[in-house]
């Protein structure tokens, strides 16, 4: 909609739901379900709230959606539970992949007043409203701010939370400074002109780019995701009653805990070092106690999870399983040798999947009699948290193979995604496009802070220098080496970043881990070039470097489509939710037409005043 139709959905919210205070006696709201948004701003606009304790998802979650909470509820809710509980609402919850809340902690946080059985929740909301009433209940909201926190705690908590939200997510998403200024906003101002603010801000919101870009995100995330392109009849997948995981180290162990805790089947890992199986079953152990203790897991769960995690170095073990995983050396001749002697020892039936992140899934499979069976199922780290699997179809791989994948990956509450057998298949490709780029552009004479700088609009949870960092700068070298081995004439390589590498540091951390600069051993390594460019140069250069490989990418089909490259990218490498993906940015910025002279979307997705 446009800014003015926006604003008049505001305004007849406000109109709406503003009746239940200004009725002129006491109104109640009865929360029997799911109150999210505007339902449970129905229930702020009362005077009082029951909740019934069976009670699921409460929540406000117009901020992970690119909004505010506009029909009153960025106004109400710090009046009635607190700045720092409204915080946690409004903006917390809302950005941890929008956690809900149930009736036990709507309660204890002050949202409801009361809360009761559902046996008889309206008998009895009613009884005590009636006593609210008459007199004989008295409410008293212990969560309400007083003037101490509205003096001194309030403004406090928003600016500790400005603080938070910016190291967190960056400076690109409006919605949750938006929440922030209305908030700080709110402290001194009257419900009137609080509800005025609102109205301005939910308008502006709701007719810009970064809500139509939330929508797209959200259901590319809902809907594109459960129904994945290019998937075969899942009629062709075979059962997994045991899974192997060859390899006893970080990687491994995360893969076995991952499996047993959502498949409940056998898991045994293998590795020539007795040692360091002994090692990974405690860890595994240990982090299912872990789990146990937190409530997460009852103490049978948690006993029968960890009887069925074994090591050994016996590779007959391996006989009846049905899915093994690898996660070993990222070196082809090991991972081929691996699979071909396991091949003589599993089923004819079992699947092989493989982890790489880097190499050909058909080159890893070259030595298998039958290549048919594997597959590459590539994880993101940490395996726990990640919510992506690219799932890697080789030339040979089955479509039973392909099909017992998608059920796998379903299994893990994994979101699936299936690519071509090409280096770096979708989200290493594009990042390798950006880490390339940022350290060609330092070769070139750029400082390094120019480059952060000149992705900042981007909104990508780290700059690529800290990037680095956080994969090893040995590893980023090999991903630049590779990508430039593939694509020369696109992908650069980078001498410098070897001397990095071997240095072994480009960036200085505080002692709690926060970045502080660039070290200055580092900057002496990378100085000599004689050609650096501007931010707004490199950014465009930069923007138009991922346009065109993405629409190369598209042309050469390693996936089905431009929202399979947006679901990787959110998924699997953390671009902002309300950006929409990468290519919606890439078609705003105008890199789409800058390169191909089209945009990857149509109609772009983007707001009133640049549709």
């Amino acid at each position: 909609p446009s800014v003015a139709v926006a604003k008049l959905l505001a305004q007849q919210g406000h109109r709406t739901l503003g009746r239940l205070a200004d009725l002129g006696v006491p109104s109640f709201a009865f929360v029997n379900g799911l109150a999210l948004g505007g339902g449970l701003e129905v229930a702020l606009n009362a005077t009082y709230r029951t909740v019934d304790s069976s009670v699921g998802a409460l929540g406000l979650p117009e901020v992970f959606l690119g909004l505010i909470p506009g029909w009153g509820g960025a106004t109400l809710l710090p009046h009635i539970v607190g700045i720092r509980n409204a915080l946690r609402l409004i903006l917390e919850n809302p950005l941890r992949n929008n956690r809900l809340i149930d009736a036990p902690t709507a309660h204890r946080l002050g949202v409801a007043d009361v809360m009761f059985s559902p046996i008889r929740f309206l008998e009895d909301s009613i009884a005590w409203a009636d006593g609210v009433l008459t007199g004989r209940i008295t409410v008293r909201r212990k969560t309400a701010p007083g003037f101490i926190e509205r003096t001194f705690v309030w403004p406090q908590a928003i600016r500790i939370a400005r603080k938070s939200v910016a190291s967190k997510i960056g400076r690109v998403a409006k919605s949750p400074f938006a929440a922030l200024d209305l908030l700080e906003y709110t402290r001194t101002a009257s419900r009137g002109e609080s509800f005025a603010r609102e109205d301005e801000i939910l308008s502006d919101l709701i007719s810009g780019d970064q809500f139509q870009a939330s929508m797209y995100a959200f259901n590319l995330v809902q809907k594109h995701a459960k129904k994945p392109s290019g998937a075969p009849d899942p009629k062709l997948a075979q059962p997994v009653t045991k899974v192997g995981v060859i390899g006893a180290g970080l990687m491994a162990r995360q893969f076995a805990l991952l499996f047993v805790r959502r498949l409940k089947v056998p898991v045994v890992l293998t590795d020539i070092d007795q040692t360091r199986l002994d090692e990974a079953v405690a860890y595994i152990h240990r982090e299912i106690s872990g789990l146990q203790a937190k409530g997460r897991l009852s103490s049978d769960d948690a006993s029968r999870l960890q009887a069925l995690v074994t090591g050994t170095t016996d590779k007959n073990a391996f006989a009846d399983a049905d899915w093994v995983i690898e996660a070993i050396f990222e070196e082809l001749s090991i991972k081929q040798e691996v699979f071909a002697s396991f091949e003589k020892i599993i089923s004819p039936s079992a699947v092989f999947a493989s982890n790489t992140s880097s190499l050909s899934v058909q080159h890893i499979g070259a030595k298998l009699k039958h290549p048919g069976r594997l597959v590459g199922f590539h994880f993101f780290n940490p395996v726990a948290v990640m919510p992506l699997v690219e799932v890697v179809r080789a030339s040979t791989t089955t479509d039973e193979t392909l099909a017992t994948a998608m059920k796998v990956a379903v299994g893990l509450r994994k979101t699936a995604v299936i690519t071509t057998d090409t280096t770096g298949f979708v989200v290493n490709r594009l990042l390798a496009k950006v880490l390339g780029e940022a350290m060609h552009a330092v070769d070139t004479g750029t400082h390094p802070s120019v480059v952060d700088a000149a992705c900042a609009p981007f909104g990508l949870p780290m700059p690529p220098f800290v990037l680095l960092d956080l994969v090893g700068l040995r590893v980023g070298a090999h991903v630049l080496d590779t990508h430039h081995a593939a694509f020369p004439d696109r992908f650069f390589d980078s001498p410098n970043l070897h001397k990095l590498a071997d240095y072994g540091q480009i960036i200085t951390r505080d002692k709690r881990g926060n970045v502080t600069g660039f070290d200055k051993g580092a900057l002496k390594i990378i100085r000599g070039g004689t050609t650096p460019v501007t931010a707004e140069v490199f950014k465009q250069r930069l923007e138009d470097g991922l346009a065109d490989e993405i629409h190369r990418m598209l042309d050469e089909g390693v996936v089905a489509s431009a929202a399979d490259i947006d679901l990787c990218m959110i998924m699997g490498a953390g671009w902002p939710f309300q950006m929409g993906g990468i290519t919606p940015y890439l078609d705003r910025c105008g890199a789409s037409e800058r390169v191909f002279g089209d945009t990857f979307n149509h109609p772009r997705i983007a707001g009133v005043a640049k549709a």
